[in-house]
């Protein structure tokens, strides 16, 4: 089993700054890319970033570009999202993805999601 627990979520003024963080745990032999998505009340989930296997390449919405910034340890299992100048209209619960992970070699591949954490974006 692969379980991945988002945290760093939380209340912040417009204009300020948090960093979310999602760690993977269990039997992982491999994960592949990442994400991060978010939703927000009464509207669909909307993919944000992807970073690539090796962390190197990321890729980002139009609504964050330039302002939210992707990061990956493969080390630690873990990616991390850096939100700077943030808008009341960022307002939303934000998911960690990972969807492809082995468990084992020849294995299957798995998507996973975390549980979410919220993020609060008002004065």
């Amino acid at each position: 089993q692969v379980q991945l627990v988002e945290s760093g979520g939380g209340l912040v003024q417009p204009g300020g700054s948090l960093r979310l963080s999602c760690a993977a745990s269990g039997n992982i032999f491999r994960l592949g890319p990442m994400a991060w998505y978010r939703q927000a009340p009464g509207k669909q989930r909307e993919r944000l970033a992807v970073t690539t296997t090796d962390g190197r390449t990321n890729y980002y919405a139009d609504s964050v570009k330039g302002r939210f910034t992707m990061s990956r340890d493969n080390a630690k299992n873990a990616v991390y999202l850096q939100m700077d100048s943030l808008k009341p209209e960022d307002t939303a619960v934000y998911y960690c993805n990972a969807p492809w992970v082995l468990t084992s070699p020849g294995s299957r591949s798995l998507e996973v999601w975390g549980q979410g954490t919220l993020v609060t974006v008002s004065s």
